[in-house]
């Protein structure tokens, strides 16, 4: 439950805040601005060009044929998001697994991974912060001073390769200013989050400029721990820091600079054993990662046929991630006839991760054009070092395991845009990738293994009018095949395969009524090859009790099936109402798959379900947001916010199910002069939201270990206060 004596001091702190705001209005000094310098009218009473940035070259969302959504800062600042995971609801076909204590596993049109533990992991969802990859590490992706995020849906085999057999995840911050600005904004909000943030920009010479910003985000997490009578064994503090400096060194040459840097000291408590928010954990455990990254980006007008553009980058990266077991204390059955076998137990994963990358390409100018200047053109090399060591520390082990997992990619990469006619557009790329894994473990385990990829695009694009964009294309995306590296599993398990992905995609869109609509709306089909499947087998450690081991492990389905729809729509209905949303419906399931490690399969006896048609996890069959903002004044705007997604699979070993849910979010914001006062909320019916879940085995010894599903929540009802000082 809420503490309503808190939200109340929220609600009056909020009154006094803007009730400070409209006499600072009315007793201003003449020298500064007026009132109407910070008058607002939605979007200009048109909707705004979006442009992407990830694409090769910038271009505008509506005039690209991919179905791609774009979140910009006013997005953000809307829902007061903190965190990618926050954000995530608002792009159709996009869900996300947490089991840490951010949703770090991400999900498009049914595809990604939901968890990591021993094993390796080769990600389906790539994810780019300032162009630095922090693909599987999500833990990175908070949101301090974004332009935007992009989303890309579908394999994107020639932008990016083997990491986004799913999609693209961009998040790019702002650039520096030319002019000297700044901003400085602090939040409240229920279960003691306190949010500070920085920033500063401008220019140090004419052909210099700079940007810094630095955020604090801290709350206590909406968790009781019973047991250590504490409301912070799940909390968030997460320090962030941003560098960017521009330098034209010349007129042909473009240097800049990023640098980043994340410390997360989460804690992890979730799980209760009687599905409740209240948890009896005798050692909580944490969700930890400190990243260190830097990016150099060198744009180079080299002649007047192309340009040169490198991007090199490089993370260091230290993760630790850790639970209670047992999700209790010791003591929990004395006196009942469970003392003589309840277990307890704690796990630790310590990750180290090192990756650098290097992506150099040849992007042709206006009259660097082919066959008669009809067709722009890209040409690139790629090349990424990543190397992952793991420590992990558990109860029942009869040491510490440790493994090494070493990977070197190689591309090339190639696109062509070719003006057919006045209206159709032919794009056409090609991606093929050399990659090397080595993998050594204090088991005995070792893998080496050679492959080579490729994946590529084709689009046509037609305008229909100067304002509209049909379009389809194919596409094929590729991931890794790897190792399993529980030496329990059979030599013949020890391997999977690499999966392929076909994406046919047909889509409309454009801007309509005169450019207050814009509208998304994309048609999809993907047949996947080889279909790489999580799989866990739960296994007694003595006895027919628990305490368990959980052996992991991934398979390939002979084939799966993703088809579905996704639409989006920005709507100026009137100057002052502005309407948006969007829909994802989805259809994922497997084909010719049978699981040994379903629990009512029996492996002993070769006995399988068959899981053919059935739905994959985490592939919601539908999800929506739909929101309203209204400027009531010249200052004064408020908006309101749903969104929802059907029930779906947390799992294919097991038959439990997330939760069906719709959550109400809104906000108020008052603008004057140089402030921004807002009073806003987030789930404000106060629906319980499964965010992980595990269906296959039983933790609770007061039951005798019987099996049961267990679940995380998200987010319950916060109601925060923000207030931004601009300079």
């Amino acid at each position: 439950m809420i503490d309503k004596c808190r939200t109340t001091r929220l609600l009056a702190l909020a009154i006094c805040l803007f009730s400070g705001g409209v006499l600072a209005t009315e007793l201003g000094d003449s020298d500064k601005p007026t009132a109407d310098a910070t008058t607002r009218s939605l979007q200009d009473e048109t909707i705004q060009e979006v442009v992407v940035t990830a694409q090769f070259r910038e271009v505008s969302v509506l005039d690209t044929g991919n179905s791609i959504t774009v979140l910009d800062s006013q997005q953000i600042e809307r829902r007061q998001a903190r965190h990618l995971d926050q954000l995530l609801n608002l792009v159709p076909n996009v869900n996300f697994s947490s089991g840490a204590s951010r949703g770090k596993f991400i999900q498009i049109r049914g595809i990604g991974e939901r968890s990591q533990f021993i094993e390796p992991l080769n990600p389906s969802v790539g994810l780019l912060i300032d162009g630095i990859d922090f693909s599987g590490i999500g833990g990175a992706a908070t949101t301090l001073d974004l332009r935007q995020v992009e989303v890309l849906r579908g394999p994107q085999g020639t932008l990016y390769g083997a990491n986004a057999l799913a999609g693209l995840i961009n998040m790019t911050s702002n650039a520096p200013a030319d002019v000297f600005e700044g901003q400085i904004e602090t939040s409240i909000a229920d279960y003691e989050t306190r949010t500070t943030s920085a920033v500063l920009s401008g220019p140090i010479t004419d052909n210099l400029g700079y940007r810094l910003a630095v955020q604090s985000h801290r709350s206590d997490g909406y968790i009781d721990n019973e047991f250590l009578h504490r409301k912070d064994t799940s909390n968030i503090d997460e320090l962030t820091a941003r560098g960017k400096l521009n330098w034209r060194v010349s007129d042909q040459l473009q240097l800049n600079f990023t640098g980043f840097y994340v410390n997360a000291d989460n804690g992890y408590d979730a799980f209760s054993l009687d599905n409740t928010r209240n948890t009896l954990s005798d050692q909580p455990g944490h969700d930890r990662q400190e990243s260190t990254a830097f990016a150099v980006e060198s744009i180079w007008q080299a002649t007047e046929q192309f340009d040169v553009v490198g991007l090199v980058s490089y993370a260091d990266t230290n993760l630790q991630y850790s639970y209670d077991e047992d999700w209790s204390f010791a003591a929990i059955c004395d006196g009942l006839p469970c003392e003589s076998w309840a277990y307890s137990s704690f796990d630790r994963y310590r990750r180290s991760r090192y990756n650098g990358t290097i992506d150099l390409k040849l992007v042709s100018s206006e009259a660097g054009r082919l066959f008669n200047g009809a067709s722009d053109w890209v040409l690139g090399i790629y090349y990424r070092r990543q190397n992952e060591s793991l420590l992990r520390e558990y109860t029942y082990a009869d040491g510490d395991f440790t493994s090494d997992f070493d990977t070197r990619n190689r591309a090339v990469y190639g696109q062509l845009d070719t003006r057919l006619s006045d209206r159709l557009n032919l794009v056409s790329g090609a991606r093929i990738e050399f990659r090397r894994a080595d993998y050594l473990d204090s088991e005995g385990v070792r893998h080496d293994t050679s492959e080579r990829l490729w994946g590529g695009r084709l689009a046509l694009e037609y305008s229909l009018t100067p304002q509209t964009l049909l379009y389809g294309l194919v596409s094929r995306g590729y991931k890794a095949g790897g190792v399993n590296s529980n030496p329990e599993l059979e030599p013949g398990a020890r391997d999977f395969d690499t999966e392929y992905l076909w994406n046919f995609e047909t889509g409309i869109k454009g801007d309509w009524l005169d450019r207050t609509l814009q509208l998304q709306l994309a048609l999809f089909y993907q047949k996947r090859r080889d279909m790489q499947v999580k799989q866990s087998l739960v296994k007694p450690i003595a006895g027919d009790l628990c305490p368990c081991s959980f052996i992991d492990s991934f398979d390939n389905a002979a084939k799966g099936r993703n088809y579905g729809l996704e639409l989006m729509f920005d709507w100026l209905a009137m100057e002052d109402v502005q309407i948006y949303g969007s829909l994802g419906l989805l259809r994922a399931t497997y084909q010719d798959f049978e699981s040994f490690s379903h629990v009512d399969a029996d492996p002993e006896n070769n006995v399988a379900v068959d899981l053919d048609g059935r739905e994959q996890a985490h592939a919601p069959s539908y999800q929506f947001s739909l929101g309203v903002e209204v400027a009531l004044t010249g200052q004064l705007s408020a908006a309101l916010e749903m969104e929802g997604k059907q029930q779906f699979y947390l799992s294919p070993r097991h038959n439990a199910r997330s939760n069906r849910y719709e959550l109400f979010n809104a906000r108020l914001e008052y603008r004057m002069q140089q402030w921004d006062l807002l009073l806003w909320g987030r789930n404000l019916t106060d629906r319980d939201v499964i965010v992980r879940g595990f269906g296959g085995f039983g933790n609770d010894p007061r039951n005798f270990y019987q099996t049961e599903p267990y679940y995380q929540y998200g987010e319950p009802r916060i109601v925060g206060v923000t207030a931004k000082y601009r300079f």
